[in-house]
């Protein structure tokens, strides 16, 4: 596993982060040696990006607030300029545990995009009212478009092979739950198989909750939106060009 991780990039996109990262960052060079750690600073107004580079992790700046989706996208061309297959997305919070990664690179051996999976067995995550009912929703839905049983479609925890690192890179979008949702539309809808792997969930080590519980029904409208839009957009497709080997 350790060439594995040697030829992957951990990518944290992180807003006003500076109370998680630096421990997130030094526990995942502790748990995954030899990976490569990209922290994206998306804007941030505190000290997010000194903290992560004192905890050894590379730092790419952004001048103002992108999303999870501009974050990442910096994160795929990153990968993509320094030889590096896999991506994987980690919060800078502290809720994905790194030591799943390995679990989530097994997994691309047969897929190219692996959701670390919440709702699949592991851990004792709930979500409740009308944002539970978006992501049973969205669950069911993505799984027939991805044809394969997906239980945790807006997991932030996930991993992405050399094919949809190349297609990412290019097409990865920004808009508000698009680095979720509409993600695994273009990929699925690219050729590009979808799985998930159960992984346990654990409570934020810092900063503030991006998702407000009194906005769940906010939520719900604006999944059921990103979904439509996610749907109306052509399929892109992947060429040999856009394929590199393994």
């Amino acid at each position: 596993m350790t060439s594995e991780l040697e030829r992957t990039l951990i990518v944290m996109p992180a807003l006003n982060e500076e109370e998680s990262v630096g421990d997130v960052v030094r526990e995942v060079l502790r748990t995954l040696p030899g990976v490569h750690c990209l922290v994206v600073d998306d804007g941030s107004t505190d000290n997010t990006a000194c903290e992560a580079r004192l905890a050894g992790a590379l730092v790419a700046r952004l001048p103002f607030n992108l999303g999870v989706g501009g974050a990442m996208r910096v994160g795929f061309n990153y990968a993509l300029e320094h030889g590096l297959s896999n991506v994987v997305q980690v919060d800078s919070d502290g809720q994905h545990d790194p030591a799943g990664v390995p679990e989530l690179l097994a997994a691309l051996e047969s897929a190219d995009v692996v959701l670390g999976a919440r709702f699949a067995g592991e851990g004792n995550y709930e979500v409740r009212g009308p944002r539970r009912w978006a992501m049973l929703l969205l669950s069911g839905i993505l799984s027939k478009i991805a044809k394969t049983k997906l239980s945790d479609t807006t997991s932030g925890f996930k991993a992405s092979g050399p094919r949809a690192v190349r297609l990412f890179a290019e097409h990865y979008p920004s808009e508000y739950l698009g680095d979720t949702i509409e993600s695994l539309v273009i990929a699925a809808r690219a050729g590009c198989v979808v799985r998930q792997v159960p992984v346990a969930m654990r409570p934020r080590a810092g900063g503030t909750p991006s998702h407000n519980p009194y906005k769940a029904a906010t939520y719900l409208g604006r999944a059921m939106m990103a979904l439509v839009f996610a749907l109306m957009r052509p399929p892109i497709a992947l060429t040999e060009a856009s394929v590199p080997n393994r």
